[in-house]
This record gives C-alpha cells, sequence and structure tokens, in this order.
C-alpha cells in the first residue's frame, strides 16, 4: 500500500516520502480501516521532527487520524462492522491506504456528516471540549487564549459559546480577526494592533479572565498573565514559539497566579469511558445542528504528504490541511 513515511527525524518537508508499505492486519480488539482522508495536525509534525511526547521506531507512518471505511476485524471486536463509515483518533499511521486502529477509538460516522468534517471531528475538537471541562469556567466567565485562529482555538471559542462561556480571542494578524468572525467567532484581538492590551482589559472587565490557554509561549505567556484576575491559572497547551514560558513571579507571588499543562492524550487516557462517549456525542450533536465548523483549507494526494506539510505551517490558512488516499 502508498504511505506517507519517515525514515529519519528532522523537517516533515524533506524527510517525508511516499513508501510501499505491508498492508497491515489487525489484531485483537482492532479493525482495519482503508483510509479516504486524514488530516495534518501540528501535534503530527512535531513527532515527525522527533520532538513529540512519543517518538516512534523507525521508519514510520505519519498521521494520528483518519476517515475511511472499515475493511476488517480483529478478533473480539463487536459493536462495528465491515463497510462502516468510521474516524479514528488517538491512533498511528493514518496516512497510509489502510491504517489500523482500536476498535473502542473508532467511531462511527452519521451520514449527514461530511467527509471532511468528520475527518477532522475528534482530535482537535475532543481535544478543545476536554480542555474546556478542564478549565471548569462557569457561565458567563472568560477564557482568554493565544494562537486562537488554530484548529483548537476555533473549536475552543465555539464550544465555549454554545456552552455559555465567553472566550477572548487573540491572533497574531490584523486579517485573523476577519478570519473568525467569518466563522461567527466574537471577542477577537490582533495583538498586532497597537494598544491590543488595553482593549483586550476593557473587554474582559474589572475582573479579568479567570483562566488563559498559552499556546505559543515566550513573551507571550507574560501577555496572557496580564490579563489574569486574582488566582487566576496560565494553562500550557503548547509551544509554538519553541521559546521557555515567561511567567513574571510578581504575578504568581502577590496575584496567586498559577500555571499548569494540559496534554489531551495523557487526559484521555485517564478520563472514563462514560465521559469521553459524552464528549464525543457533544460534538457529533454540535456538527449536526451547525455549532461547530471545521473548513478545510486544501485537499492533498498521499503522494504530496510533504508538500502538504510545507502548506499546513503557513499563516493564515482557512483551514485545516488534509490527505486523500
Amino acid at each position: 500500500m502508498r504511505s506517507a513515511m519517515h525514515h529519519r527525524f528532522g523537517d516533515p518537508a524533506k524527510v517525508l516520502v511516499t513508501g510501499d508499505s505491508p498492508v497491515p492486519e489487525p489484531g485483537p480488539g482492532e479493525v482495519r480501516i482503508r483510509m479516504q482522508l486524514a488530516p495534518i495536525h501540528n501535534h503530527d509534525l512535531w513527532t515527525i521532527r522527533g520532538q513529540y511526547g512519543y517518538k516512534p521506531a523507525l521508519p514510520a507512518i505519519g498521521g494520528s487520524e483518519g476517515l475511511g471505511v472499515i475493511d476488517a476485524l480483529g478478533a473480539g471486536v463487536e459493536g462495528l462492522a465491515v463497510g462502516q463509515r468510521v474516524t479514528a483518533a488517538s491512533g498511528r499511521g493514518t496516512w497510509a491506504e489502510y491504517f489500523v486502529a482500536s476498535a473502542r477509538m473508532v467511531i462511527p460516522m452519521p451520514a449527514a456528516i461530511a467527509d471532511e468534517m468528520a475527518a477532522q471531528l475528534i482530535a482537535m475538537p475532543l481535544s478543545a471540549l476536554m480542555l474546556l471541562e478542564f478549565l471548569q469556567v462557569e457561565r458567563g466567565g472568560w477564557i482568554v487564549q493565544n494562537a486562537a485562529n488554530g484548529a483548537v482555538g476555533k473549536t475552543l471559542a465555539m464550544l465555549a459559546a454554545a456552552r455559555g462561556v465567553r472566550v477572548l480571542s487573540l491572533v497574531r494578524r490584523d486579517a485573523g480577526v476577519g478570519e473568525m468572525t467569518a466563522l461567527g467567532i466574537d471577542d477577537v484581538i490582533s495583538t498586532a494592533t497597537p494598544g491590543w492590551i488595553d482593549a483586550a482589559k476593557t473587554l474582559l472587565g474589572d475582573g479579568l479572565a479567570s483562566v488563559a490557554v498559552d499556546s505559543v509561549g515566550g513573551r507571550a505567556s507574560a501577555e496572557l498573565v496580564a490579563l489574569l484576575g486574582e488566582n487566576g491559572a496560565l494553562v500550557s497547551f503548547g509551544a509554538m514559539s519553541g521559546e521557555p514560558m515567561h511567567v513574571p513571579s510578581g504575578d504568581a507571588i502577590f496575584r496567586g497566579v498559577t500555571m499548569k499543562g494540559f496534554w489531551g492524550s495523557k487526559v484521555s487516557r485517564d478520563m472514563a469511558v462514560a465521559d469521553k462517549r459524552r464528549l464525543v456525542g457533544e460534538l457529533i450533536q454540535r456538527a449536526l445542528d451547525g455549532d461547530l465548523q471545521l473548513p478545510v483549507d486544501a485537499v492533498y494526494d498521499l503522494a504530496d504528504a510533504a508538500q502538504a506539510a510545507v502548506a499546513s505551517l503557513q499563516p493564515g490558512r482557512n483551514g485545516k490541511v488534509l490527505l486523500r488516499a
């Protein structure tokens, strides 16, 4: 089968190649899926660089989420059938014509949900929804987030709004405000605009935000802390800048600001099955109701995975980059 793979860790644009790999066989409790569409996530690219929390054995096929049709069932699999249209996340090697996934991570997709949305409905949106519950912000309360026009940022804003939680979304380009507004997302501020911190404080009001989500690190962390109220929490979700977080000690000492991390993979592993089913059910219903939009910027063939990886890193994208088998 064709696959997008890498034989060494490094820049995805340089190390991703089209390979000819054996079709995998599903083991007990697993299913094999004939891939139709698979998204390119930032954590997929960090994995290829060898800089993520999970480091695969080489050579490795990229990808962690995919939509397709069940092609074969492993021993002991119940409740799923060959020919069923499903999506699977938290997997390995989805950038291939076939991939294997644990049956418990496979989710049947309603026909009313388009392929482009179904292919990316679980990994990032589920992380966003788990993050929203992790933050424990009450209705009417404020969350502030940077890198807000990324997949998780957009999804977090939409899901929070559906639950009555307000989100101040920070983007790095003025054009990003319009891109968010086009998706129906309000309360967006560009950090390229002079005086943006004062504008953010005015919007948040006297109490400021109770929680801030940092996907950038570096000086951006300190900027978020400035928008937190007393005893607020800074949650590290990513480090796009590649720099250590800058958190002023005075804010921790005198205002009680705390810092903690969030890794969706770990939270997902530790979450009760019933809770995960509840959250996935909410995602599917939000998608069906139109409360959740997951735009696609471009679709590339598997053979063009390296080019697709470059495209996925370009600023100003209008949505996710997908691979087609």
